[in-house]
């Protein structure tokens, strides 16, 4: 171990996290830096994540174990993790239990942060796929053009809220400084699935955002993933106009404010049109209308029907296209 380095401290809250847990950690004992503790949280989990993790930290000291008495929600908990975070570490990587790290993932990011005290966050490519085998994979977060390293975070959050490529990355690709977790009871500032973006958004207002031009982590997709279900509920669109009430005044002029703002409303209704055509289930619309509520936006049918509307003239317009969505449904 290289005491000259800054202390990382990994974190991984995992809840049933047996069949890729093991890989996940010998990503982390397989990193070039050296300089690391790693706490893994359980989160109640009932198959055998723990005596796994236990396993291996009988291995390795630098490893420590923190079971929950209760079950958490998953965004408490990664805020739990973070709260559980060694007194002494400059930097903290989460690394998702169904995820892995590649070997020089922290030294990469460190030797960027370190050479540069203004970044708060850094983030990196990731690669993403459904498995080892080669299949269905692809390069994430490649937005930021090269040789860019260092971006002022509030350019950052502005062109992110303006409809740039998405860059702020996902928990396993980014590297957050310790200070800006200690300074905060809950780092993740609300309990949506996508809460790793608004922190993203939040603290980017006050540093600088590094990135590595690297692969430098993996994330697994699979049908259990809180992103799949986020995907499949599109509760993005919901989160990025939360984002925009909360953080835009900061960073966005009034014009750009208002006019980010429409914009997003508009994508959203268009969205719900397009789901009233597939006939999507009660729970479906239930989430929907409670996020709008949430977002003091109430749930309106008016909208609604312009926005279906829009929808049916586009499909009676484009046969071709119409003809192509519902052989890609009936697929």
């Amino acid at each position: 171990m290289n005491m000259n380095e800054p202390l990382v401290s990994v974190v991984t809250p995992v809840y049933n996290g047996e069949t890729y847990l093991a890989e996940c950690i010998e990503s982390v004992l397989a990193q070039t830096y050296s300089n690391w503790d790693y706490l893994i949280l359980n989160n109640c989990s009932t198959d055998g994540t723990l005596g796994i993790a236990e396993e291996y930290a009988r291995r390795d000291k630098r490893i420590r174990i923190h079971s929950n008495e209760t079950l958490l929600p998953i965004i408490a908990n990664h805020n739990k993790a973070f709260n559980l975070i060694s007194p002494a570490s400059k930097y903290c990587k989460v690394v998702s239990a169904d995820d892995w790290l590649f070997p020089e993932c922290l030294t990469r990011m460190v030797d960027l942060a370190e050479a540069n005290p203004s970044v708060g966050i850094v983030g990196s490519y990731q690669l993403s796929g459904r498995g080892s085998d080669g299949r269905d994979w692809n390069i994430r977060y490649d937005g930021l053009p090269y040789p860019s390293t260092v971006v002022p975070g509030r350019e950052i959050v502005r062109q992110h809220m303006l409809g740039a490529p998405y860059v702020l990355g996902a928990p396993t690709s980014v590297l957050y400084r310790s200070d800006l977790i200690r300074g905060q009871d809950c780092f993740y500032p609300n309990s949506t699935a996508e809460a790793d973006t608004s922190a993203c958004c939040k603290y980017l207002l006050e540093t600088d955002f590094g990135f590595v031009h690297q692969v430098l982590s993996y994330e697994r997709v699979h049908l259990v993933r809180i992103s799949t279900k986020s995907h499949n509920l599109n509760a993005y669109l919901s989160s990025r106009i939360s984002d925009v009430l909360e953080y835009g005044p900061r960073c966005l002029s009034p014009e750009e404010h208002k006019r980010c703002l429409e914009e997003s409303m508009r994508e959203y209704y268009l969205f719900l049109a397009s789901s009233a055509l597939k006939l999507r289930e009660p729970k479906f619309w239930a989430f929907h209308k409670e996020r709008l509520e949430t977002l003091g936006h109430p749930f309106s049918v008016i909208k609604l029907s312009k926005a279906i509307c829009i929808k049916v003239c586009d499909l009676l317009l484009n046969p071709k296209r119409t003809i192509e969505i519902v052989r890609r449904q009936n697929t």
